[in-house]
Parts: C-alpha cells; sequence; structure tokens
C-alpha cells in the first residue's frame, strides 16, 4: 500500500505527544459517551443556543431555556467542557470551535445522524462481523443477508439517515460527474445499483436523447420508480431487476456507458472481479464504464481519508461483512483482473470523489 501527501506526510510518523497521544487514548476509550453527549447537545439545542449569545449563557439561562433538568444540564455542559465543545469564562458558557462545526458543517450533521441511526447499535457486533465476514451488526434491525436488501423495510428514521448520508456524498459530485460522463454523448446508459433513481433522473434531466436503465434489486426498483412517479423525463428511465452478487447474472449488451457510483465499495474484492468481469463482457471497444469513488487514499484533506476509513466498518458491520472503502490501487487491481484498463482518473469531484473511466483491453 502506498500514500501520497497529506497522508503520507501523516500516516508516517508520530504526531502526538506523550501527554497528547495519553489524551487521545481516553477519548477513544469513552468514546460512546463523547458521541452521544455531543449528539444530544445538537438535539437539544444547547450548541445553537450559544451560537446565538456570544455574550454566553449561565447554567440557569441554559436550564430555562431548554426545560430540562438542572442535573441533565449540568451534566451535559461538564462532559462538553471537558470535550471541547463549548468554552466557561466567569461563570458563563460559550461555544467552541469543535461545537460550531458540529452545528454548522453539514458533513458532521449527516455523519453523525448516519452513525446513531443507522451504525450505533450494531457495531456492538463489529468483532463478531470481523471473525465471520458477515453483517452481524445487522441483525438488529431484521434478518437479511446485506442492508441492500432489507433497506425498503428499515424504520423511517433509519432510512432517512442512511439516504442522507449516500446523497449527500453523490449529490455533491453530479454536476462534474455529468460533464464527463456526456462528454462522449452516450444514446444509452446502464445506471448499476442505482438505488432511487437521483443519477438518472439527473442523466435524463442534462440530456434530452439519453435513456437510461437501472440494474438493482427488484425491491430498489420499487423504490425508484415511487421516487420517480408521474415525472415526465422518467419515461427515460428504465428498470432492469437483477441479483448482481449471482455470478450467473449476465450484464444487458447494447449501452453506451455503464456507470457505478457508490456502488463496488458495496463489495469484497472477489466480487467486485466478478462485477466488473460480467460488465465488461457486455461491453465493445466504444464502451465506457465509469467507477465513481471516494478512495481515501486520493483525498485533499486528511479529514476525509480519516472518515472514509472509519465508513468502511459499516460495510463490516451492517451493510455486507466484507467491503471497504478502496484505496484506489485496489481498485485498479480488479479493473485490471476484469480484463479492462483505466483510460483516464478524473479527481477532485464534489467532496471527494474521483472517477475512473475505463475501457475494454484492445485485442491488437
Amino acid at each position: 500500500m502506498k500514500l501520497d501527501s497529506p497522508q503520507r506526510e501523516i500516516y508516517s510518523k508520530e504526531q502526538h505527544t506523550a501527554l497528547k497521544a495519553q489524551r487521545l487514548a481516553q477519548e477513544i476509550a469513552f468514546g460512546p459517551i463523547t458521541f452521544q453527549v455531543s449528539r444530544l447537545m445538537v438535539k437539544f439545542g444547547i450548541f445553537q443556543m450559544l451560537d446565538d449569545r456570544k455574550e454566553g449563557l449561565t447554567l440557569n439561562d441554559i436550564v430555562e431555556k431548554t426545560k430540562l433538568s438542572r442535573y441533565a444540564v449540568q451534566v451535559l455542559l461538564e462532559s462538553s467542557l471537558t470535550i471541547g465543545t463549548i468554552l466557561l469564562k466567569d461563570g458563563r458558557f460559550f461555544l467552541a470551535k469543535t461545537g460550531w462545526f458540529l452545528i454548522h458543517d453539514e458533513m458532521a450533521r449527516v455523519n453523525m445522524d448516519f452513525n446513531h441511526d443507522v451504525n450505533y447499535l450494531g457495531l456492538f457486533s463489529l468483532e463478531e462481523a470481523l471473525l465471520s465476514e458477515k453483517p452481524e451488526g445487522l441483525k438488529v434491525f431484521g434478518h437479511w443477508a446485506t442492508i441492500y436488501e432489507g433497506l425498503s423495510q428499515l424504520p423511517e428514521h433509519v432510512q432517512k439517515s442512511w439516504f442522507g448520508f449516500d446523497h449527500f456524498y453523490s449529490d455533491n459530485s453530479f454536476k462534474q460527474a455529468l460533464e464527463i460522463v456526456f462528454f462522449n454523448h452516450p444514446k444509452k446508459l446502464l445506471d448499476v445499483g442505482g438505488n432511487t433513481g437521483r443519477w438518472a433522473l439527473q442523466c435524463v434531466t442534462y440530456d434530452p436523447d439519453v435513456e437510461v436503465t437501472i440494474m438493482d434489486l427488484p425491491q430498489q426498483l420499487e423504490m425508484m420508480r415511487e421516487q420517480t412517479k408521474g415525472l415526465p423525463e422518467a419515461e427515460r428511465i428504465f428498470g432492469y431487476g437483477a441479483n448482481i452478487l449471482d455470478e450467473a447474472t449476465l450484464f444487458p449488451q447494447g449501452y453506451d456507458a455503464i456507470w457505478m457510483s457508490q456502488f463496488l465499495d458495496c463489495f469484497s474484492e472477489k466480487e467486485v472481479e466478478s462485477i466488473l468481469r460480467r460488465a465488461a463482457a457486455s461491453m465493445n471497444s466504444e464502451s465506457r464504464l465509469y467507477i465513481m469513488e471516494t478512495f481515501w487514499d486520493r483525498q485533499r484533506f486528511e479529514t476525509a481519508s480519516y472518515c472514509l476509513a472509519q465508513i468502511s466498518l459499516y460495510f463490516t458491520a451492517l451493510a455486507n461483512g466484507n467491503s471497504k472503502m478502496y484505496h484506489s490501487d485496489d481498485m485498479a487491481r480488479c479493473v485490471k483482473k476484469a480484463g479492462l484498463e483505466i483510460e483516464t482518473v478524473y479527481d477532485g469531484l464534489g467532496l471527494g470523489h474521483a472517477i475512473m473511466q475505463c475501457r475494454t483491453i484492445s485485442k491488437e
């Protein structure tokens, strides 16, 4: 595994003094508590109150505003003070920079909702999942082989946080992605793992001549049809029900472009190779396959790499038990084994996406 800057500079040498390392060790040990305290400081509006009152608030002020008990407010404030999300000066509490980010940074909000609603309880079974390579934590919601099979049956608030997380990261890349994919003017596009059809809708709106087929599980296609019902552009969106994990499932032929966005990270390397090999078999020399992923090694900022590495454990414990956010070299190896070659890599899309544009290997 190789790393480029800034990751190489950070991950190849010690970043902390002994005192800071000791503090970080305790932050890790108390991680579940600090997470829930910070989440409730957001939910109860205490961070927002402090943001609104630059002159600060007393303990009694916050009790009065929240209608919580003095005890509840006191333990939340004392914990938050030691976490570093608030400050205390002359008996008044103020919002610290970290607390400000927790209410103003949309990524922090989306990640917090995702971790609380989707991951929190299931991650208790992470050890079991690592040993079995099955999503053992998924049992907190139901008995499915993968979360994708049960997505339409998850509780409403869990679905909301799951889709909010998924859409937040992908939607920010769509505008640039459309320019890349439609540079070659595809007339027929196959959207593999298209979920609720957000990308497909973007495509048929962007190009009035393109037809898009979503290849996904039948239950996902039902969700897509519900989401796109009544939209005139949806007349050019079609469904192709398939279990892509089944190696006997072949890809339909005749498509100019095959699109896989935040899709292959849902599978193990062996499964990725199988999917790409079957995609390659459906392509001709003019076809192009586009893989859009947030590769953790190609991030501009190290914080993004940190987030992506942690998200991998969602796949372990809840999604499927054996996939992850990939290093780009691992994906490139799968592409090559499948009989494809990477023609171009586009970096820096949206919030850290990259697109690998692939073609079949020339027989010449």
